[in-house]
């Protein structure tokens, strides 16, 4: 039996570069929406003391002036808030792991819908131990296009949740028989599950 519609919540970050080269990410926004797409959370995160050495602008559209504006909220304030929203929620997502890694939340595994992971749809564009990206997914098995031109985590978030939605009495009944339809996320960010 499916969990009711109002325990999910489908996620997206989007992050800045930090450190030589802005290779390390740290969080620079956040958007939550729920079932049924309505936006829920969708906020700039203020850099942490780390100066940002890459805004990654041309793929997140995001610009110093959105992080350093009074709308941005604190990193600890953010994490707290996102922990609170999404616990005892399910939650779906593209990447989850990369999502709960750079928040620094854990999150129960058996209580997230990974798009990415999802077996089937790995088997189905014959690609069964690869990640496939949100935007082929989205135009394989929506014929629905996304992530054109900049990254918008809102987007994101509504369509891992749409693809979520198109599987999701089998993703549950799977569940139900005790048969786990998704792949291991990389062993690196078992932290990120409880």
């Amino acid at each position: 039996m499916s969990p009711p519609t109002d325990q999910f919540l489908a996620i997206s970050c989007s992050n800045v570069g930090v450190g030589p080269g802005g290779t390390t990410s740290m969080l620079a926004r956040v958007s939550i929406v729920n079932y049924k797409g309505s936006t829920v959370f969708d906020h700039y995160v203020a850099p942490t003391m780390q100066v940002v050495t890459d805004y990654r602008s041309v793929t997140t559209g995001i610009c110093e002036s959105d992080l350093y504006s009074a709308d941005a909220w604190a990193f600890n304030v953010v994490q707290q808030y996102v922990a609170n929203l999404i616990k005892g929620k399910v939650l779906v997502g593209h990447g989850i792991w990369n999502d709960l890694s750079v928040l620094g939340i854990p999150h129960p595994a058996v209580s997230t819908r990974d798009v990415a992971l999802y077996q089937p749809f790995r088997n189905a564009l014959r690609s069964p131990h690869q990640i496939i990206g949100l935007q082929t997914l989205a135009w394989q098995l929506l014929c629905r296009r996304c992530q054109e031109g900049q990254l918008h985590p809102l987007e994101n978030a509504r369509v891992a949740l749409d693809l979520y939605r198109s599987h999701a009495d089998e993703w549950e009944s799977a569940i139900s028989k005790n048969n786990w339809p998704c792949a291991l996320p990389p062993s690196t960010f078992s932290r990120c599950y409880l």
